[in-house]
C-alpha cells in the first residue's frame, strides 16, 4: 500500500535565526494515526503547518495522495480541501450559525447545494455528538462544543487526512475528554490522523505511532508503548521522564 503522506528531508527557517524543523523524515499509511509530541518550541507544530502549506517549506518534499504539494505549480486550494485541520483555536465565524458555519466551505469549495451540504452539516454534527446545537451561535456554545463544531466543520469537506494542532489545549479541563472522545472514534472509524498534543494519555490510546520531536529533530518513534515505556534515546526518556511525573 503506498503511503498517503510522504515527507522527505522537510526544513523550515524563519529568517536567519530560527532553524524550526531540520531535516525530517516520515511516510504515513491511510488509516494511520500519527501523535506527534515534543517540548514547546520543538517544531511540532511548524511540521503539522508545512504538511497543509500553511507554512511554506524552506526545503523538502511533501507528497499527498500521490501529489507533491511542494510542487511550484500545486493547486493548494485543492489539496487543503482534502486536508482538514483543527486548530487551537475554533475559527468559527460568530456571526453564522452552527449549521450556517459548517456549509459554508462545502458550497463554495465542493460546490454543494444548501440542501446537500446541509445534510453533510447535520450527519457530522451527530457524529461529534451536539446535532440538536445546528441552530446555535458560537457565543451559545461551551469551548468544547466550539471545538467539535470545528471537527465537524472539516469533516464535513470529506478530508483524506485529519490534522489537529493542540485542539484541546484553550479548553477548560472538563472539555478536554470530550474533544479527544471525539478524535478517538475517529481514529477508530479509521481516519488519517496527523495529531500534535500534550495529551499523552490520548496518544497512548488512538496512535498508530508516537514522534517524539525536539530541537525541529524527529528524535524517536515507534509504538506508543516503545516510545512511552521504552525510549531508545536519552532525549525521549529525559522528556517524559518529565512530563509524565505530573
Amino acid at each position: 500500500m503506498l503511503p498517503l503522506i510522504e515527507v522527505t528531508n522537510l526544513h523550515k527557517t524563519f529568517g536567519k535565526d530560527i532553524h524550526a524543523v531540520r531535516g525530517v523524515d516520515i511516510e504515513i499509511a491511510p488509516g494511520e494515526v500519527v501523535v506527534i509530541v515534543g517540548p514547546s518550541g520543538s517544531g511540532k507544530s511548524t511540521v503539522l503547518r508545512c504538511l497543509n502549506m500553511l507554512e511554506i517549506p524552506t526545503e523538502g518534499a511533501i507528497r499527498i495522495d500521490g501529489e507533491y504539494v511542494t510542487a511550484p505549480d500545486a493547486n493548494l486550494d485543492r489539496m487543503r480541501a482534502e486536508t482538514g485541520m483543527v486548530f487551537q483555536q475554533f475559527n468559527l465565524f460568530p456571526h453564522l450559525t452552527v449549521l450556517d458555519n459548517i456549509t459554508l466551505a462545502q458550497r463554495k469549495v465542493r460546490k454543494r447545494s444548501k440542501e446537500e451540504a446541509e445534510v453533510e452539516a447535520m450527519r457530522q454534527l451527530t457524529r461529534v455528538g451536539i446535532p440538536e446545537k445546528a441552530g446555535s451561535y458560537p457565543r451559545q456554545l461551551s469551548g468544547g462544543q466550539q471545538q467539535r463544531v470545528a471537527i465537524a466543520r472539516s469533516l464535513a469537506m470529506g478530508p483524506k487526512v485529519m490534522l489537529f494542532d493542540e485542539p484541546t489545549s484553550a479548553l477548560d479541563p472538563e472539555m478536554v475528554k470530550e474533544v479527544l472522545d471525539v478524535m478517538l472514534e475517529l481514529a477508530k472509524a479509521g481516519m488519517t490522523m496527523v495529531v500534535v498534543t500534550h495529551e499523552m494519555g490520548f496518544a497512548r490510546a488512538a496512535a498508530d505511532r508516537v514522534v517524539f520531536i525536539d530541537e525541529g529533530v524527529f528524535v524517536e518513534m515507534g509504538t506508543p508503548d516503545q516510545i512511552f515505556d521504552h525510549p531508545r534515546e536519552a532525549r525521549t526518556k529525559a522528556f517524559f521522564d518529565k512530563i509524565l511525573q505530573h
